[in-house]
């Protein structure tokens, strides 16, 4: 069938009455379709589709599974409303000459500057800043469900031990993430999350594009602030001989970012089941690190820089 909405419950329904159940993603069943919108050209569409053998399936989700990634939209979707009821009453109080340094940090300042309007505009902005307040109180209660599923879940707690990993990421990392004997290298876990180059290539001429952003946009999120968590940490401390010092002397941060982004680790640790630190995670079996040369490695008899992920 093709992933939806319900699909997840109807293939946890159809295995309970003994079916063997494949879900496809509705992109790759497309090009199945001859022509028209129709349910039969559908079937037929996922009947062409389901056997053939490069097809790709959607792992079925667990209910206990869906449960926890309803807490994360539902968390994701208050921050956005609060942005958009930070957003409003800024506006409303500029329009009166009132202005306040943007940042969610200086909502108080805000909402204590709202005090010196008019009367007449007082009872408008006072009902959006309970409002505010609602929200950000929901936002602490969902935000305490997530932390407390994470404590209970062994996977999560072994994520939250990656420097920049916290007990949200690592419980949508966990949430998410499909049986890791799905990805082949840490760099499949990458192009599963959008994390690489979009191929343009033709005639035997390769041609890398953007960044494809063709996985999940939460976990992107997540991942992305915690790498910029680490960057400026590391740029309030000392310069050092370090891989990202010596990054961020010669690149814009926007660039190191990226090959900070903790799904190749996260994906390692998750395979590997074991603590943060107690080997290389995600290193290649065949190559080996050079005596007196820490953070080179050799490999097929060439020698270079070692990847950090």
């Amino acid at each position: 069938m093709e992933a939806c909405a319900g699909a997840h419950f109807w293939a946890r329904e159809l295995q309970a009455l003994g079916h063997e159940v494949r879900i496809m993603p509705p992109s790759y069943v497309k090009p199945y379709v001859k022509r028209g919108k129709t349910d039969a050209a559908d079937a037929e569409a996922i009947c062409e589709a389901v056997t053939r053998p490069t097809m790709r399936f959607v792992p079925v989700k667990s209910a206990e599974r869906q449960a926890a990634l309803l807490d994360h939209k539902t968390r994701d979707f208050l921050v956005r409303q609060r942005t958009q009821l930070v957003n409003t009453i800024r506006a409303h109080l500029s329009e009166f000459g009132i202005v306040v340094a943007k940042g969610i940090h200086n909502v108080e300042r805000l909402l204590e500057a709202a005090t010196e309007l008019p009367a007449a505009a007082r009872p408008a902005v006072d009902l959006l800043a309970d409002q505010l307040r609602e929200t950000q109180e929901k936002i602490e209660r969902v935000t305490d469900l997530i932390e407390a599923a994470q404590r209970t879940d062994q996977l999560a707690r072994r994520l939250a031990t990656i420097p920049g990993v916290g007990a949200i990421t690592a419980s949508a990392i966990a949430a998410t993430t499909p049986a890791v004997d799905n990805f082949r290298s840490a760099r499949d876990y990458a192009a599963w999350l959008g994390l690489i180059p979009q191929p343009h290539s033709s005639g035997g001429k390769e041609r890398l594009g953007r960044i494809s952003k063709a996985g999940n946009r939460y976990l992107r999120r997540l991942l992305y602030l915690g790498a910029m968590a680490q960057i400026s940490a590391r740029r309030c401390r000392r310069p050092g001989d370090d891989w990202l010092w010596r990054m961020l002397e010669k690149k814009p941060v926007k660039v190191v970012a990226p090959p900070m982004l903790l799904e190749p680790l996260a994906r390692s640790l998750a395979a590997a089941g074991e603590p943060h630190g107690t080997r290389r995670l995600g290193a290649d079996p065949k190559r080996r690190e050079l005596p007196g040369q820490p953070g080179m490695t050799g490999h097929a008899g060439r020698f270079r820089p070692a990847p950090r992920r």
